[in-house]
Formats: structure tokens, sequence, C-alpha cells
């Protein structure tokens, strides 16, 4: 885990997490048919409904992370992403600790994401697996399939 990793709302309009947004597109790109990529463009993480973080390392960036409002008791985790620098150091389970504060404070009941199901996204369903989540029925606009994997947690 990075010691003093520094977690705070950002408004997307810096390069760095301009950056990383476009790379994590790229590789949602890459990873999955056109159809089944679900990450949002930076456009619309700036929406009112979405509460965006960025992960900082003294001034480097080391990911990013949002949560959505589905309704008044649940919430949708969004582009969460370490950079590529950074996978494996704990970047991606301090986001999530911070949204699942973010989404108790909302009072929400419930959080729920979408990622994919195919090898590259393998560390990402352990690290919600390991939290709590666990595997849900489409909810939203998403659909069961071979590429996406819908997770809940209560809370």
């Amino acid at each position: 885990m990075i010691e003093n990793l520094r977690i705070a709302p950002d408004d997307l309009t810096g390069g760095p997490v301009l950056a990383l947004l476009q790379f994590h597109l790229g590789e949602m790109h890459q990873w999955s048919p056109a159809c089944s990529v679900h990450a949002m463009p930076a456009e619309r993480l700036r929406q009112p409904d979405v509460l965006f973080f960025a992960a900082w390392d003294g001034d480097t960036l080391a990911g990013c992370g949002a949560i959505k409002h589905l309704d008044e008791a649940h919430g949708e985790l969004k582009s969460m992403r370490a950079a590529p620098d950074y996978r494996g150091k704990g970047v991606g389970k301090a986001i999530l600790l911070r949204l699942l504060e973010v989404a108790r404070a909302r009072g929400y009941t419930r959080v729920s994401l979408e990622t994919g199901r195919p090898e590259p996204f393998r560390a990402a369903q352990n690290l919600y697996l390991s939290h709590g989540f666990a595997e849900c029925p489409p909810f939203g606009d998403y659909v069961s399939d071979d590429f996406s994997l819908c997770m809940t947690k209560a809370l």
C-alpha cells in the first residue's frame, strides 16, 4: 500500500487524469467488444450524478474511481483504474474503500458495479470479491453475457 496516497474529488480537467481515462477506455475497447464497453468518457463523468476521485502519490496520478448515484439507496462504482505503474500496489483497494465510505455517507444500502468477465478483468474481480461483492443479476441497462459481469455489495 502506498503510504501517503491522497484521494480527492477531481473535476476531470487535468491532463494526467484525462490521459488515464483515455488509457482506460482504450484498454476496455481492446479487451471487450464495443457493445460491452460501459466505461464512461470524461464528459459523462463530469455530470452531477457522478462524483469522481483521483488518487495521487505526491504529484503523480496513481489511479481514479467514481461513484454514480442510481437512487437513494443504490450507487454504482465507475471508472476504477490504477495507473499502469501502480497496478498491484493497493491503489485500487484504497480507491474502493474511499468510494464505499462515500456510499455509506450518502445512506446507500447497496453498491453495484459492472466489470468484464474475461481474464484481463480477473484482478478487478478478485479485488471486489475480497471486499464482499458478489455476482448479481444485471441492473440498470446492463445485460448478462460472455463479457459483462455485474456485482453488488450490501452496506
